[in-house]
């Protein structure tokens, strides 16, 4: 990236000629693009090591959203674009190039904003999948340097005569949509671990779900920190989902859970468990991290499963509660909801969390458990925030210091009145 020097503002604005004026602002304006890049450099990065890893938030726009103090929707191309413009890593470790390098390095510059950058990566994006990628590089480079001196409507021309080369036939028609049956689900585990919902309803049963999904994804509300939901519309009804599905989960007279929320069988040792390093079995049907299983088992039944060097079980456990009922009412009465600050979620859809883990040795009663919502109970597991019981015996909660240089405790004050 070229180094670029920001320029000096006259003492007095007000004397200088059109020439100066027109100098500075391109001068301006070639210093934002150039620190643009370079943020951009910095966003990629933190794609590649994982946001989760790093800060506990669930994707890199996420983070930057509260970083930048932006919106989710504000915050989300910025991160795409970055993503785009440079190379990246993928889980296992291999370089994934940019999308459009060509483009990356007349940014880098500052030749281009993020306006043109965005045009031709929409143009890129609908191209048909079987482009070759020699000409999808060529149409790249193009228009990334016909960016440099070109108006957006000089570039769209441009894009429409490569399409018409590229794709002289275009988009083939569409098939007409089947019949759509009254009610079908389907579920099945992927390769990478994620579980993949598809159905069809009827409009009877479509509108019942459609009423119990948005009581629930109805986004959380400003706290008095400023902090605002950045969850997608989408995120949030799956999150309402997950909330469904504990709450049939607890009910006492639901056939095979008897009201507990989890049933998690450890096969790995104790150390592994309270290492956070290894893998869990839930139910038997995959794996979840033993970082995973830590936040799993503040509120379930374990069963610990004890297995020799060549996997053979050796020792199986009895059921243990860690959670009694009546340290749960006692847990709702006390904290009223999730005790994060400012979180509004109620009792019903919060866990119990043990504050020193139990696996670390930490007990089982109300001075070491707090309620917190699904979303920041893992937020306090693999982020930086942190939580203790005060001497008056109410959880309070320390930000990270990026968020607060000083780490000042916060309490939730929505569940009590003042």
């Amino acid at each position: 990236m070229s180094e670029t020097i920001l320029p000096e503002l006259p003492q007095e604005l007000w004397r200088a000629g059109k020439l100066e004026l027109a100098h500075g602002v391109q001068q301006f304006l070639q210093v934002i693009r150039v620190a643009t890049a370079g943020l951009g450099q910095y966003l990629a990065e933190i794609e590649s090591r994982g946001a989760k890893d790093l800060y506990g938030y669930g994707s890199t726009a996420k983070w930057f959203a509260d970083v930048a103090g932006l919106s989710f929707g504000e915050a989300r191309p910025v991160v795409n674009r970055a993503i785009a413009l440079n190379p990246t890593r993928g889980l296992d470790g291999t370089e994934l190039p940019a999308v459009a390098p060509a483009t990356a390095a007349a940014a880098a510059e500052g030749a281009v904003g993020d306006e043109r950058i965005q045009q031709i990566l929409d143009f890129l994006a609908s191209l048909p999948l079987d482009t070759s990628a020699e000409d999808r590089e060529h149409a790249e480079k193009t228009l990334a340097e016909l960016a440099r001196h070109a108006g957006p409507r000089q570039l769209a021309e441009a894009e429409q005569n490569l399409l018409g080369w590229l794709d002289p036939d275009g988009a083939e028609p569409k098939e007409p949509e089947p019949k759509q049956p009254r009610r079908e689900l389907t579920l099945e585990r992927r390769k990478d671990g994620f579980w993949k919902l598809n159905g069809l309803l009827d409009d009877e049963a479509g509108a019942r779900t459609a009423a119990a999904l948005e009581a629930y994804a109805a986004p959380r509300p400003v706290d008095e920190f400023g902090q605002a939901d950045l969850r997608t519309k989408p995120e949030r009804l799956g999150d309402a989902w997950v909330d469904l599905v504990d709450l049939a989960i607890a009910c006492p007279d639901q056939p095979g859970t008897s009201g507990y929320r989890t049933l998690v069988h450890v096969t790995i040792g104790l150390d592994e468990l309270k290492s956070g390093l290894g893998t869990a079995c839930v139910d038997y049907v995959g794996t979840m991290t033993a970082r995973e299983a830590r936040m799993a088992a503040c509120d379930c039944l374990m069963l610990p499963v004890v297995l020799n060097a060549a996997g053979e079980p050796l020792d199986v456990g009895r059921l243990r509660r860690f959670v009694t009922p009546g340290q749960r009412r006692a847990l709702n009465i006390r904290d009223g909801g999730c005790a994060f600050p400012g979180c509004h979620r109620p009792p019903k859809n919060c866990h119990a969390h043990h504050i020193h883990h139990w696996a670390d040795g930490g007990p089982t009663d109300l001075r070491n458990l707090t309620l917190l919502c699904g979303f920041h109970h893992r937020l306090i597991h693999h982020g930086d925030w942190q939580v203790r019981m005060a001497a008056d015996g109410l959880p309070e909660f320390i930000p990270p210091q990026y968020l607060d240089p000083l780490r000042q405790t916060r309490r939730n004050t929505l569940h009590r009145a003042a």
